[in-house]
């Protein structure tokens, strides 16, 4: 989120900034919003103001005995006090006209960044070679995994749908293995504190980190119903019933569904409706008061409302970042850096074609993630530092890499500064990235409120980082295809042993 006092201040630089991510000025169309949005606040305290002043005349008036007079003041409140609600409303619209406008624009780059429209413009920033001898090319990871028995991507389609995998045997305890050597590798040597954190979030964490409102398509909502069969009741029964709350829903055919559709004025398709978090006040009125009581109704809408309005994590930056949300820090607490291995879960919305065969490109996938909170002092430092801690992971497992500086076009939404750390496939014969480190400045705090109390005693925004330390799936991918030998084994780097019993090949069941 955007400081708005920060673009007044100096709105050429801000649409600078904005020009550099490819984006139109907008400096005089924010100000103007906030304009109103004082406007608004101005007419609603005068009309406070003037209330207050009319209350003590009144009280002169009456104690003067003059009746009249307090009466037209009285009249005069009862105006006021009529047009407090207008004002109000004038006052919320204003201001979510301008937070929403806010909210939709990036983060503003760093002086260093450099400027391009893509992936084209992206830098080269350093490259580590392994010490083994780099593979021109090889198989690719699906067809090593699919040989050995051990990848199958057919049974996950029949239960999932595309872009899901069942890994088992060796390769399942491989995955497992890379994800404890990345822990453990950033809590002992890195001093990250590992963190178990929800995979369920609110919509208020989302928003923290900057997945929403834009990435609403990229995300997996969770709620308890089916719009589907939402928009089939309606259509059949003529009911107005609400559907932005019901989005992204699971049900499958049931008895109580069935018995609800043959009888719509019954205690089943009421109950039906409640279950699956169907319930609105247009269902009220049609005729569920006659079946449920005010009691019932109140406690089933709090319990739908309890279990609804989830988001599956498409990242664990997200609960690691939103630790620290609505509070303040002390300085001499910062930084804080956490780490946590957890399923991660994304829509792929806009990779259509992309990535189609294999483990590049999953709906789920596990990602150790990186999550450091800083003073604005700090906050490049940190970012290298995490950056280094990244690249670690690929050193000890010995696989061949390079570290790339994205372009103003091709850097995240919420980041200020991105490296991306990409890892020699042969199979494509090309990098793919396993790791981006992002610094995003005081971008996300502010969508947080998180703030530290510095040495003058101020509270001020912390900086937020985030990386992977790294995906988990990529990197079965790259030591699949680094360590494939001729026979179509794979090899397992020294630095696994420790995790896989002393195995040091995987050739699959006999």
């Amino acid at each position: 989120m955007h400081d708005i006092r920060a673009i007044r201040e100096n709105p050429d630089a801000f649409d600078r900034d904005l020009e550099r991510r490819g984006l139109a000025p907008l400096s005089a169309a924010l100000i103007a919003l906030d304009e109103a949005r004082k406007g608004a606040v101005s007419a609603a305290q005068g009309n406070q103001e003037r209330r207050n002043a009319l209350a003590k005349e009144i009280g002169v008036a009456k104690k003067v005995k003059d009746e009249a007079r307090a009466a037209e003041l009285m009249a005069e409140v009862a105006r006021l006090k009529a047009a407090e609600p207008e004002l109000k409303k004038a006052q919320d619209d204003a201001d979510r006209a301008l937070s929403e406008k806010l909210a939709a624009i990036p983060n503003r780059p760093k002086a260093d960044v450099p400027e391009g429209a893509d992936e084209h413009g992206n830098v080269l920033y350093r490259s580590h070679a392994s010490a083994r001898e780099r593979l021109g090319e090889g198989r690719e990871h699906f067809e090593l995994g699919e040989a050995m028995g051990l990848m199958d991507f057919e049974a996950a389609a029949r239960m999932s749908g595309s872009r899901f995998v069942v890994l088992k045997g060796q390769l399942a305890r491989l995955e497992r293995a890379l994800g404890q050597f990345m822990l453990d590798l950033h809590t002992q040597e890195h001093g990250y504190l590992e963190v178990v954190p929800p995979v369920l979030v609110r919509d208020a964490a989302m928003f923290g980190t900057a997945q929403l409102p834009k990435f609403r398509e990229d995300q997996f909502g969770i709620n308890i119903g089916n719009k589907d069969l939402v928009d089939e009741l309606a259509a059949e029964r003529g009911m107005d019933l609400i559907r932005e709350s019901i989005e992204k829903y699971s049900i499958q055919n049931s008895e109580l569904y069935n018995a609800a559709l043959n009888e719509p004025r019954s205690s089943k398709f009421v109950e039906f409706l409640v279950k699956f978090g169907i319930f609105t006040d247009a269902l009220l009125n049609s005729g569920a008061k006659e079946i449920l009581s005010e009691e019932s109704i109140e406690k089933r809408r709090a319990e739908i409302q309890q279990r609804s309005g989830f988001w599956l994590i498409p990242t664990a930056e997200v609960p690691l970042t939103n630790l620290v949300r609505e509070s303040i820090l002390r300085e001499e607490e910062l930084p804080l850096r956490f780490t946590a291995l957890t399923p991660c879960f994304r829509a792929e919305a806009g990779a259509a074609g992309r990535d189609t065969r294999g483990m590049l490109r999953q709906h789920q996938f596990n990602k150790v993630e990186l999550v450091s909170i800083t003073t604005p002092e700090e906050s490049a430092n940190e970012h290298e530092r995490m950056l280094t801690c990244a690249e670690a992971v690929l050193k000890k497992l010995d696989l061949p890499y390079r570290v790339m500086t994205l372009c103003t076009g091709d850097m995240g939404f919420a980041s200020q500064k991105t490296y991306d750390i990409e890892v020699w496939v042969p199979g494509q014969r090309t990098y793919r990235e396993i790791s981006s480190c992002s610094v995003c400045g005081d971008f996300q705090a502010r969508r947080m409120n998180a703030r530290y109390r510095g040495k003058d005693g101020k509270p001020a925004y912390v900086h937020t980082l985030n990386g992977s330390g790294v995906a988990v799936g990529r990197a079965l991918i790259a030591v699949m295809e680094n360590y494939q030998n001729p026979d179509g084994s794979v090899t397992i780097p020294s630095a696994l042993h420790p995790y896989m019993g002393g195995l040091n090949r995987i050739e699959g069941p006999r």
